[in-house]
């Protein structure tokens, strides 16, 4: 499963980024690195972008860039 089908205020782990080159790089360096815990805070109504917390701080991800991300239910 990928942040974009995520549902909003549940929470998650991030299993791992794919993806190659300066897009996985960016992402690992906002945070998004395996096992780390995250919520979706809400997605655009249109579409478009996805708005996560982690970390203590909010992220707003494109379409693209949130399709990268793989996550689990956290338990």
């Amino acid at each position: 499963m990928t942040l974009l089908d995520a549902q909003v205020n549940t929470k998650y782990k991030v299993c791992g980024v794919s993806g190659e080159g300066n897009a996985r790089r960016r992402l690992l360096d906002m945070g998004f690195t395996p096992e780390c815990s995250l919520y979706i805070a809400g997605v655009a109504p249109m579409g478009g972008t996805v708005l996560v917390g982690l970390r203590g701080f909010l992220v707003a991800l494109r379409e693209d860039a949130a399709s990268l991300i793989q996550i689990k239910a956290a338990s």
